[in-house]
């Protein structure tokens, strides 16, 4: 078989988890609303070219990027979907924005007038989203300066005041008073706006956890995150939702080490008698986390086997007794299912103290990555080689 990358360790994304995670969600909510998936951080690590047009091909009409640097990646890959640019755009990058037809969004008045500048320098009108702060404490403007913001921006030709959105701090947790408070004052901000007949196409605030909680009804856009990859933070009987990634790798090493054998820098893990250690081609420096140095696991033959000693820039060790006999070669899973046996993003949060968005964004971009529609590879996804097969 001809490859495009030159180590085991590989990222497999299952685009059909990614369409099937689309249409769960396309069949609870209304025909006429909008479904933008977020892509930004590299699809969370999966590959925001091949996630996009998997997306897009099920039924996501928009997609959302933090940066306009994300942005321009997938207008190169000739991907022509609404793109929304989530966070601050410096003057200096409004005119690439508005050039690869990016929509932004302001939250600050002089901003805003950077934006109208550009655009009509440029002879292009600018699509724009204004954010609200009602209670994220993060970008967006208070709900009282709204209609005097949006007075601002009707003054301006240059600009197309396209969306109005806000974010909820709370969405996923289903008894929190704090949502229903934010979604009350948005609500309040929308119904003043249809009094004093301005019409504004988008409006959106609910990302994966509201949608799930399908309490908002003023909107008809909806912004799908953690949940386009299979994570879902709050259940809901009508969304079943798949898991698209899984991390891999194989044994480049299997020995055994007498008892009072160190293991790895520091010596912080000493073998108690003869222990099988397997090595694998994985470190920190693909997103491994250090802190999983003696207590992280993975799948190796059907069975949960521990790292052992300090988890290494590009290697790591495991301790394989229970699932002898083990061979150079085999395949060993970190993320995902093998055989009876299934390791989640979740639980290796839950060791980290943290949450699975972070396990999945710090892979790093060094891992290759394969795309696999009906259980056949189709793509491939390698930064490091150029003539390898690109993103389709």
């Amino acid at each position: 078989m001809e490859h495009s990358y030159y180590r085991d360790t590989r990222i497999e994304v299952d685009l059909d988890a990614i369409k099937h995670n689309i249409t769960q969600f396309r069949q609870v909510l209304s025909t006429d609303t909008n479904i933008l998936v977020a892509v930004k951080a590299d699809a969370y690590g999966h590959g925001a070219v091949t996630v996009s047009q998997a997306a897009l091909s099920a039924g996501a009409t928009h997609l959302g990027v933090a940066f306009v640097d994300e942005g321009i990646q997938l207008r190169e890959a000739q991907i022509g979907a609404p793109i929304l640019v989530f966070g601050y755009v410096p003057p200096y990058a409004i005119e690439a924005a508005l050039l690869a037809d990016l929509t932004l969004t302001v939250y600050d008045l002089e901003h805003m007038k950077q934006i109208a500048d550009v655009a009509e320098k440029i002879e292009k009108k600018a699509k724009i989203h204004l954010k609200v702060d009602t209670g994220m404490g993060r970008l967006g403007i208070p709900p009282k300066e709204v209609i005097s913001f949006i007075h601002q921006i009707q003054k301006r030709e240059s600009v197309e005041l396209e969306g109005i959105y806000t974010h909820f701090a709370t969405a996923d947790d289903q008894h929190s008073d704090y949502f229903d408070l934010q979604l009350t004052q948005f609500e309040g901000i929308l119904q003043q706006l249809k009094q004093l007949g301005i019409e504004i196409p988008l409006r959106h605030a609910a990302n994966s956890s509201a949608t799930l909680r399908l309490k908002q009804k003023c909107c008809n856009l909806v912004r799908i995150g953690i949940s386009l990859y299979g994570f879902q933070d709050v259940s809901n009987p009508q969304v079943q939702l798949k898991r698209a990634l899984s991390l891999k790798s194989s044994i480049t090493q299997v020995k055994c080490l007498p008892g009072g054998s160190g293991v790895s820098y520091g010596k912080t893990y000493t073998t108690s008698h003869d222990e099988w250690i397997a090595t694998i081609p994985i470190g920190y420096a693909d997103g491994i986390s250090r802190q999983l140095s003696n207590k992280g696991i993975a799948l190796v033959n059907g069975t949960r086997v521990p790292v052992i000693g300090r988890v290494c820039m590009d290697q790591l060790m495991l301790r394989v007794n229970d699932a002898m006999p083990v061979s150079i070669g085999d395949e060993v899973v970190l993320i995902g299912k093998q055989e009876n046996q299934e390791i989640t993003a979740d639980e290796i949060a839950d060791q980290l103290d943290t949450i699975h968005y972070e396990v999945v964004t710090r892979l790093g971009s060094r891992i290759p990555r394969l795309y696999f529609e009906h259980g056949e590879q189709i793509s491939t996804r390698n930064i490091l080689h150029s003539h390898g097969k690109a993103e389709r």
